[in-house]
């Protein structure tokens, strides 16, 4: 894909791309495809399959208590526990607020490895990462925000959350749509937001302003960006998804040039 190459110009050491469609193909890559990159929270996306597969196995439920009084494995995903952003400590009450949290999803990985007898990397990977041929990506840290990854393993998630093989299409389907609706709370560099919608460890777009994926990004468009200059996301009405990993901190570069490159694959896609 020609809009790819936009990531040539971008002010960062080192980028890789790429896009796959609803039928797994993928139409397009540019940059090294077997560089392994710090995740930062797209980890989360990650660790939340992760999760929704353990409680399909039956290890944990989503309404089973897990972190703060009152709090869920639900809330825990959904970024509603109450819990601060990077401290284990309660600034709300369940299902109040949504506080972006990567406490909560540290609770959560202690949660399920205690469920399942398994450290949550380990867990990780015998559950998505093994069956998906994620080879190059490994959790070995914080559930939240440790994973590292390739362009080329995390095209493979993405066609996984197009056509999911290893989960229930309903049970990606919950996690796809908006948990707990109308809660105001801020996305992390983007500001304040009214509403926050979230689903089960993925953020979804609807119409939040500004906003890291593209003016023509479909409302459903679902995935999560991270700090160290990472994003993907799915547009179930694109029926593609694309995986953007650089080597650069997020900053005011990735608010500008992000949604250029979005609205350039979409564009090529419709016109392709």
């Amino acid at each position: 894909m020609e809009s790819l190459r936009m990531i040539e110009n971008w002010p960062v050491p080192t980028a890789a791309a790429a896009v796959v469609t609803a039928d797994g193909t993928q139409a397009g890559s540019y940059g090294p495809a077997d560089h392994r990159f710090p995740l930062a929270s797209v980890t989360k996306p990650l660790a939340a399959y992760a999760a929704l597969l353990a409680v399909e196995e039956g290890a944990v439920e989503l309404d089973e208590p897990a972190g703060p009084e009152g709090s869920t494995v639900r809330h825990l995903l959904a970024h509603t526990s109450g819990l601060a952003f990077d401290e284990h400590r309660v600034v709300a009450a369940p299902g109040n607020r949504r506080l972006y949290s990567n406490a909560g999803f540290e609770v959560l990985g202690d949660h399920i490895a205690k469920a399942t007898d398994i450290p949550f990397g380990e867990y990780l990977r015998q559950a998505v990462l093994e069956p998906l041929g994620m080879t190059a990506t490994d959790l070995p840290g914080s559930p939240a925000k440790d994973g590292v990854s390739t362009v080329g393993d995390l095209v493979r998630f993405a066609a996984e959350l197009q056509a999911p093989r290893l989960l229930a299409s309903q049970t990606l389907a919950e996690a796809t749509s908006v948990v707990h609706p109308g809660l105001t709370g801020v996305l992390p560099g983007y500001g304040h937001q009214r509403p926050n919608d979230w689903g089960l460890g993925f953020e979804i777009r609807d119409g939040k302003s500004p906003h890291w994926t593209g003016g023509s990004s479909s409302p459903r468009t679902f995935g999560h960006f991270g700090q160290s200059g990472t994003f993907l996301w799915v547009d179930p009405e694109a029926r593609a998804a694309c995986v953007a990993l650089t080597d650069r901190p997020f900053g005011p570069w990735a608010v500008e040039v992000w949604p250029a490159l979005t609205d350039a694959v979409l564009a090529e896609l419709r016109t392709g």
